[in-house]
């Protein structure tokens, strides 16, 4: 799985932690310690589901524009990641049972276990993420 999952959970959580407070793509992106340009790639992808919202010009940024309770890990991931687990398989031999086969059989399984991720990253929302973090500042 790419880092854009957790970048976009990492977001959420820290414009919900400043309720009503601008942050900026490089404020975030300082806070994640990566490069502003990423960061914007992933403000654009949750600005476009409106999980957030933006204000140009000089004291604008980002706002968050959801409830914590409605996003669930899922939905980032689906955003975010799905389809990351397939294993890259190399152009192989037709002929051969294995290399004709392996990349279909392996698409299958890892296609298998995403679903389970995905039900799995259900239970949690970005609420959780942030009591859990609240818990290991105390």
């Amino acid at each position: 799985m790419n880092s854009d999952f957790t970048l976009a959970v990492h977001s959420l959580a820290l414009l919900a932690i400043k309720p009503g407070q601008m942050a900026t793509s490089d404020y975030l992106a300082g806070s994640a310690s990566v490069h502003p340009v990423r960061m914007r790639k992933i403000l654009s992808l949750l600005k476009k589901s409106d999980y957030i919202a933006s204000k140009e010009g000089a004291g604008g940024g980002f706002t968050l524009a959801c409830r914590v309770e409605d996003v669930t890990l899922d939905k980032i991931y689906n955003l975010t990641s799905v389809g990351a687990l397939k294993p890259k398989c190399p152009d192989s031999n037709e002929y051969c049972l294995v290399g004709a086969n392996l990349s279909s059989v392996l698409g299958d399984i890892f296609t298998d276990a995403e679903n389970h991720l995905t039900a799995f990253l259900q239970q949690y929302t970005i609420r959780d993420i942030i009591q859990s973090l609240k818990q290991k500042q105390l």
